[in-house]
């Protein structure tokens, strides 16, 4: 049995085609379904439903043999154990510093402030502005980091943006781009090992499809 472990929501979507490409069906549809594990049109694969922060947990210690995370999600994980062989080029956007729109981010900088950050990725946020020789002080949120600014908890947040109308809709503004964000195809390395013949058509089959759509 081949389980792959996804999370709801727009990577669900957008991995639907790559799974198709495959020959891989969901008996269910997860966003209807309550079920955790949903069968498929083949007997020797499963899907499991996780949060997106977990799936590379489950991955990594043999529980799913296959994941879809976002790079952001790899990035404060880590990816111990963890293969990464394929961009899919899906659930794009970018990881940004933003500020209020009348906060002066570059003349703060450049006074040498100590800034408050609030995000959710602690790890990713620290070696940005450890690269940029800044010292901040990191506080860690789960959501609405939009708010951090506005009620005086921080100046600065560091989150994913797709369109910027959240941050424009709070008085927000991007000031800086930490990186660019896509989920991944991440592999078990040990049941990469032991079960290559199944797992590597389905690697391939992601990797033509991704390559027509290009």
């Amino acid at each position: 049995m081949i389980t792959i472990a996804l999370s709801k929501g727009r990577i669900f979507e957008e991995t639907a085609p790559l799974l198709a490409a495959a020959g891989i069906h969901a008996a269910e549809d997860p966003e209807a379904s309550r079920k955790l594990i949903i069968e498929t049109n083949r007997p020797d694969v499963r899907l499991i439903i996780v949060r997106a922060t977990d799936v590379p947990t489950y991955v990594q210690y043999g529980a799913a043999d296959l994941g879809i995370a976002g790079k952001d999600v790899l990035d404060e994980h880590g990816g111990d154990g963890l293969y990464q062989p394929i961009d899919l080029q899906i659930a794009k956007c970018k990881m940004m510093v933003a500020v209020r729109e009348d906060f002066d981010y570059f003349g703060s900088i450049r006074s040498g402030a100590r800034l408050k950050v609030v995000t959710k990725y602690v790890k990713t946020a620290r070696e940005h502005f450890a690269a940029k020789g800044m010292h901040v002080d990191l506080i860690k949120l789960y959501g609405s980091m939009e708010l951090g600014p506005l009620v005086g908890l921080a100046d600065v947040i560091v989150d994913l943006v797709s369109t910027g109308g959240t941050l424009r809709a709070n008085k927000l503004k991007a000031v800086e781009e930490v990186g660019d964000i896509s989920s991944r195809l991440v592999v078990n390395q040990a049941s990469l090992k032991l079960n290559r013949d199944k797992l590597q058509p389905i690697m391939d089959a992601f990797q033509t499809a991704i390559a027509k759509n290009k």
